[in-house]
């Protein structure tokens, strides 16, 4: 028995997603994506963040913090390869190659030091 290429195509579709669960998923991840882009905000520093953890650059020699994963971070001081940071109000000396100090439910690391800019990761403890 052979099929004509009509009876192939004019099959029945499969299922549609209602309309109303289409627009709740779609609603539910620009919700998400909002919450993560006003998650952050900052002043001298720059942030690229994710859902768990964010890159956080601070501008040397001006007034640098952000706002990130609902915590401030603020540049205190550097000096060589030396820097303090306040994390989620605690005070931090980092060094380069230093395993992450906590503060806060927060693991942060010193990322890089420069003449120009320090940078930091701050990211989520699994156990906090």
């Amino acid at each position: 028995m052979s099929r004509t290429l009509g009876e192939v195509t004019n099959r029945p579709a499969t299922m549609p997603i209602p309309p109303v669960r289409r627009a709740a998923g779609l609603f539910a991840g620009l919700a998400l994506g909002l919450a993560v882009l006003a998650g952050c905000s900052s002043q001298g520093a720059s942030t690229d963040c994710g859902l768990d953890a964010c890159t956080v650059t601070f501008e040397r020699g001006v007034d640098a913090s952000a706002t990130i994963l609902g915590v401030e971070a603020k540049l205190v001081g550097a000096d060589g390869d030396q820097v303090t940071v306040e994390v989620a109000g605690e005070q931090l000396s980092l060094t380069m190659g230093q395993q992450a100090a906590e503060a806060g439910g927060f693991a942060v690391t010193l990322d890089s030091v420069t003449d120009q800019q320090v940078k930091i990761r701050v990211s989520r403890n699994p156990g906090s």
